[in-house]
């Protein structure tokens, strides 16, 4: 599991930026955008490394914690 930040966007105004917990960072893109249809979803750089790779604490993946 991997757990990165996803930058949530209506148009071009950056509206919040939440951690996603999946499988892969594909996987995380695709639950962001499930979540917020009709948004922009791109992962936030930098990539934290040392919080990458998590355990499967949340189950199968899914919202971690806002950050």
């Amino acid at each position: 599991m991997i757990r990165i930040s996803i930058k949530v966007y209506r148009g071009a105004a950056l509206e919040s930026k939440v951690a996603v917990q999946a499988e892969s960072i594909k996987g995380a893109l695709e639950s962001a955008r499930r979540y917020n249809p009709g948004k922009g979803c791109r992962v936030a750089f930098p990539i934290d490394p040392e919080g990458f790779f998590v355990g499967d604490a949340l189950g199968r993946g899914g919202w971690a914690v806002p950050s």
